[in-house]
């Protein structure tokens, strides 16, 4: 698994799951902004509930809220955008940035149309990613986006809706967000913890976890009270708590694991130039042979090897059934250097 590079100026976004008043808006963004470490002020005007009767969102009033913020407290602001309409909206109203949630993510048509009413706009997108495990949806939302022209693009990793019990609201299953932007990496990825959590005492856990695989920052749900909170209370923080969460992940000591990655890719080249240097010895062999009037396929000595390989590696630790994988490979691949070789 290809891993990400640690940033050292993490891109964090942070402020409540909604907008719900502008003296909330405002005393949140404000208690952010004296922190200093916060890049992107978020707050959710249009709120897809999963039942009718929930708060869903203010609406385009929270857009003048949101403007404040930036005009007075110098934070860029984003929000979520669902539709056509929320798009001209918040390109009106001249917001910073736009996200495109996760149920949105997961619909093409959705993204498609999105992407259409971005058509022209040079606005940054940050992208979560589908409520299902699927990588498709999510690489194909962001090439929906490039096609019209939109290339500023940030992939959140926000999990995957579990299918049995969980001690988080959604999976973090972290090798898929790390296999994509290894896919994608001329795109950034950040983690949004809040989302994966379900809870805030779980949201520290894996803000480190994101911290020390190396993702490009975090989107915080953060609300100056988050026990009164309209929506998602169980996993928003205040200010003071995402300050302490800065401050223990910049107190967090990566450079092992990065020691030890970069040793593994040491290892891996060391890897690879034996390998060639094998496949140099086997092509010699083939000429021998060829010159010996000898079939190229030796099958008995190859069980003979293959069983010595076999009992060495399982006295080094390794799997009967991984050698056996390895082995047969690597035997099958000189088997046609030898081929060619000879022909």
């Amino acid at each position: 698994m290809q891993h990400l590079n640690h940033t050292k100026n993490p891109l964090v976004v942070a402020g409540p799951c909604s907008a719900e008043t502008e003296t909330q808006v405002m005393q949140t963004a404000e208690q952010l902004a004296r922190d200093g470490r916060v890049n992107v002020y978020r707050a959710g005007l249009w709120k897809p509930r999963s039942e009718p009767g929930c708060f869903e969102g203010v609406g385009k009033q929270g857009l003048k809220w949101l403007r404040k913020v930036r005009d007075e407290l110098g934070l860029a602001v984003i929000t979520e955008v669902a539709r056509e309409d929320h798009v001209k909206a918040a390109l009106d109203a001249g917001l910073d940035w736009v996200w495109i949630g996760a149920r949105s993510t997961t619909n093409p048509f959705t993204v498609q149309e999105i992407a259409e009413a971005l058509e022209g706009s040079d606005i940054p997108v940050m992208l979560k990613n589908p409520v299902s495990p699927d990588s498709r949806l999510w690489k194909g939302a962001v090439r929906r986006l490039q096609n019209v022209g939109i290339h500023d693009i940030t992939l959140i990793h926000r999990g995957f809706t579990p299918f049995q019990a969980s001690p988080f609201r959604n999976e973090p299953l972290w090798d898929i967000p790390l296999k994509v932007q290894s896919e994608l990496p001329d795109l950034k990825i950040i983690c949004d913890p809040s989302h994966i959590a379900g809870r805030r005492e779980l949201v520290g856990k894996i803000s480190l976890q994101a911290w020390q695989l190396g993702f490009d920052g975090l989107m915080v749900e953060t609300h100056v009270q988050p026990e009164l909170a309209l929506s998602d209370a169980r996993q928003q923080i205040n200010p003071a708590q995402l300050s302490a969460l800065l401050d223990e992940l910049e107190q967090a000591d990566a450079a092992p694991l990065e020691g030890l990655r970069q040793e593994v890719d040491q290892k891996d080249q060391q890897l690879l130039e034996l390998i060639a240097a094998r496949m140099n010895v086997v092509r010699q062999i083939g000429s021998v042979k060829k010159d010996m009037g000898l079939d190229i396929v030796q099958q008995e000595r190859w069980e003979r090897v293959l069983n010595q390989r076999i009992s060495r590696g399982n006295q080094l630790g390794l799997s009967e059934a991984f050698l056996e994988k390895i082995l047969e490979a690597i035997h099958s691949e000189s088997i046609s250097q030898q081929r060619k070789w000879c022909s």
